[in-house]
């Protein structure tokens, strides 16, 4: 089965919610987004491309109930909190973006939530997305959690590796055998666009979203490999980071790779999913700096 009536998108002009609206369109599919801001410039490219901007309010819930009525399936995500009164409002906006769907009546949502989120980790901003995810479990509504792992795109910025006398260095606060557990922006709008659009059937009702599972090293020589040159990795510890909220995070990666990921699950909801070879090649990113 194919829906093809209306997707609704709140997030749309953000990254992931971005790369849902793409897939969307590619895919032919109608899109309605909901900001609250259509005059800003990612709005207005959004209106240009034809997508259909519908203004809402968060804090006038019935805005919002409007805004869903008639749609097909709902898509939305939450901004990553930074800070425990961020995670409060987090948790409030989800809540309310449930009840309205609840209230229109929408036949499917699906959550882009986070790796972990089935459970509580620790990690404040996951366990955020935990507490939405068992708000939408007591809603009645028909419901798919997209649970993204790490982005591959972390290693065009604040992960990526440098040239030291000719050799490329990836240093992480992640130990050399602990599989990393990546997937890239563009095919979390992939996944979820298949999803949305009933394209296929997912058992359980949750999809995690990994397009490759690799150790440091192997990482390291993706990238070596790409520039045709030597690799190396550097284990660093988790003192290097700046808080403890990022510790816990890089501690839950490492107990993550514990529990290997279903690559093949995921490539049968979207093929074209990207290891991280096909990343580095297809987006041409990073640029490695020479240190």
């Amino acid at each position: 089965m194919s829906t093809q009536g209306t997707i609704a998108v709140f997030g749309a002009t953000g990254q992931q919610g971005g790369a849902v609206v793409d897939a969307l369109l590619d895919r032919g599919a109608r899109v309605r987004a909901l900001v609250r801001s259509p005059a800003s410039g990612r709005a207005r490219a959004l209106a240009a491309r034809g997508v259909e901007l519908t203004t809402v309010r968060i804090d006038t819930p019935a805005s919002v109930v409007t805004a869903l009525e008639a749609v097909d399936a709902f898509s939305f995500m939450t901004p990553e909190a930074n800070s425990l009164d961020e995670i409060e409002e987090e948790v409030r906006l989800g809540t309310t973006l449930v009840d309205a769907a609840v209230a229109a009546r929408v036949p499917h949502v699906v959550f882009n939530s986070v790796f972990g989120a089935d459970r509580l980790t620790g990690v404040p901003h996951h366990d955020s997305k935990h507490r939405i995810e068992e708000h939408l479990g007591r809603s009645g509504l028909r419901t798919t959690m997209l649970r993204p792992t790490g982005f591959m795109e972390n290693f065009a910025t604040v992960m990526a590796p440098r040239v030291e006398d000719g050799t490329v260095v990836l240093s992480l606060p992640l130990p050399a055998d602990a599989p990393l557990k990546l997937i890239a922006i563009r095919d979390i709008g992939r996944i979820a666009a298949a999803l949305l659009l009933d394209a296929v059937d997912v058992p359980g009702g949750a999809v995690e979203a990994v397009g490759d599972e690799l150790t440091g090293p192997q990482i390291a020589a993706a990238f070596g490999a790409h520039a045709g040159l030597p690799s190396r990795y550097e284990a660093l510890p988790l003192s290097v980071l700046p808080n403890e909220l990022d510790r816990e995070m890089f501690r839950q990666f490492a107990k993550a790779s514990e529990h290997p990921s279903d690559l093949a699950a995921v490539r049968a909801i979207e093929p074209t999913t990207w290891d991280l070879a096909e990343w580095i090649r297809s987006t041409g990113r990073p640029l490695l700096a020479q240190a």
